[in-house]
C-alpha cells in the first residue's frame, strides 16, 4: 500500500495479513484496540506494549526514523505499515526495494483518520469492529456540533522550541492542513496560526526576510516568534508532551517571553498528552473525551 496527499491507496489482499510490522505507534495501538494484535510480528521502540498472547513473539525493531531494516526483512512480513510524517522516505523506499509491501498512511484531518480505520477493518476482515468506528463517527459529529455552538477558544500549541543564534526564542506550531489542527478544532479550539504557512529558510520564517520557493518542502509547520504570538493573543497555550517534551524550564521561559498574552495573564498555560493531538486511529476516541473540557474551561 502507498499513500499521499492526505489519502491512502489500498492494495488488494486476498486474505488478511498474518505477519505485520508497524512503524507507527498510533497504528499499532489501533491494531491492538481492534483485536488484531495477533498479526503483529514487529513494532518500533515507541509503540505500545502488545498484550499477550502475541506479546512474546513481537520484535522491537528500533525507532520510527531509523528502524533496523535487516531485522524487518528477517521477520518476513506480508505488510509493513508506515506513515509519511513519522517515517522517512528512504526507509519506505528501501523496504519496497527489498520486495516488501508498504502501506504509507498520511491523515491530515479527522476524516482521513476515520478512513484509515475503515480500511483496517476491511483489510483485516474484522466486520465486528465496525460498530466501534460508527460510534466514533457519531462522537465526532456530536463534538463538531458542540464546538460550532460556542465562540471557540483562541489556542496556541507549540510542538517544538528552539532559539536563534542570538538566543532569541522561537516555537514551531501547525497550521490548518494538519490532523492536530482538526482535533483541536473539534475540541472547541481556534488555532491562532491556522493560516500561517512555513517559510524557508529559517530567517524568512522568523523575520520576514525574502523567502525561497518551498518546492516539495512541508509548509504546514511554521516557526513563530514572540511578537507573532503576542499579536495572535491566544487565550490558552497547550504544551504537548510530544514530539517535543516541554519541561519546567521550557514552560518558565515561555511564560516569561509570552507574559503579555491573555493565556499567560489568565494562568492558562497547560500541559497536555501530545498523543491526543497527533496519534490518529483509535486514540481519537480518548482525544474527544478529554480535550474539549480542557480547551473550553477558560475563566
Amino acid at each position: 500500500m502507498s499513500g499521499g496527499n492526505g489519502h491512502t491507496v489500498v492494495l488488494t489482499f486476498t486474505r488478511a495479513p498474518e505477519r505485520v510490522v508497524s512503524l507507527v505507534p498510533s497504528m499499532t495501538e489501533s491494531l491492538i484496540d481492534l483485536d488484531v494484535s495477533q498479526a503483529l510480528v514487529g513494532v518500533t521502540d515507541y509503540c505500545p506494549i502488545v498484550p499477550p498472547p502475541a506479546s512474546g513473539s513481537v520484535a522491537r525493531i528500533g525507532g520510527t526514523k531509523s528502524p533496523r531494516l535487516d531485522d524487518i526483512v528477517a521477520l518476513r512480513p506480508d505488510l509493513v505499515i508506515a506513515n509519511q510524517e513519522e517515517n522517512s522516505r528512504s526507509v519506505v523506499e528501501d523496504l519496497e526495494a527489498r520486495g516488501l509491501p508498504v502501506w504509507v498512511t498520511f491523515p491530515r484531518c479527522i476524516e482521513d483518520a476515520l478512513r484509515v480505520l475503515w480500511q483496517l477493518i476491511e483489510l483485516f476482515r474484522i466486520p465486528r469492529a465496525a460498530a466501534r468506528i460508527k460510534t466514533l463517527e457519531v462522537t465526532v459529529d456530536w463534538a463538531h456540533r458542540a464546538a460550532a455552538s460556542g465562540p471557540g477558544v483562541r489556542v496556541f500549541c507549540p510542538i517544538w522550541a528552539s532559539e536563534t543564534g542570538d538566543d532569541v526564542p522561537w516555537w514551531m506550531t501547525f497550521n490548518r492542513n494538519t490532523y492536530a489542527h482538526d482535533v483541536l478544532a473539534v475540541a472547541g479550539g481556534m488555532n491562532v496560526f491556522a493560516d500561517r504557512d512555513r517559510r524557508y529558510p529559517l530567517e524568512a520564517d522568523l523575520s520576514g526576510a525574502e523567502a525561497e520557493e518551498p518546492g516539495e518542502r512541508d509548509t504546514r509547520y511554521p516557526r513563530v516568534t514572540v511578537d507573532e504570538i503576542v499579536t495572535a493573543a491566544p487565550e490558552l497555550i497547550l504544551l504537548p508532551s510530544e514530539p517535543y517534551a516541554f519541561g519546567d524550564d521550557d514552560e518558565a521561559r515561555l511564560r516569561e517571553s509570552l507574559r503579555e498574552t491573555p493565556a499567560v495573564r489568565l494562568g492558562r498555560v497547560l500541559s497536555v498528552d501530545g498523543s491526543l493531538l497527533t496519534w490518529h486511529g483509535t486514540r481519537l476516541a480518548r482525544a474527544l473525551a478529554e480535550l474539549p473540557s480542557l480547551v473550553q474551561t477558560v475563566p
